[in-house]
């Protein structure tokens, strides 16, 4: 659950969360910026820079943080009456002999 939130959540509403951090700074640092009007919000801004952040962050989880296993990933099975886990195979490479 923490990972959902800080993949997903946390990217999609850190820019409003900072515009509104910015809106109470200014207003308290005594500039009359007015009364806050939630419709006059740039919401479609604050969820289109969410949804930028987004897509950056689940790009660089992917590509930075992706395996460098090389081989032939064997999945989980039944033998012997037991759970044998998944795990990468390596491959043999021309010129290896099997010993």
């Amino acid at each position: 659950m923490l990972r959902e939130w800080t993949e997903i959540l946390v990217p999609l509403l850190l820019p409003t969360a900072l515009y509104l951090g910015w809106v109470w700074a200014v207003r308290w640092a005594g500039g009359d910026i007015g009364p806050v009007r939630w419709a006059g919000m740039p919401w479609l801004w604050l969820a289109g820079a969410g949804v930028v952040l987004l897509a950056l962050l689940l790009i660089v989880a992917t590509v930075g943080f992706g395996t460098a296993d090389e081989g032939v990933y064997v999945p989980p099975r039944w033998t012997g009456g037991h759970i044998v886990p998944g795990h990468f195979e390596p491959v043999q490479k021309a010129g290896d002999s099997a010993r």
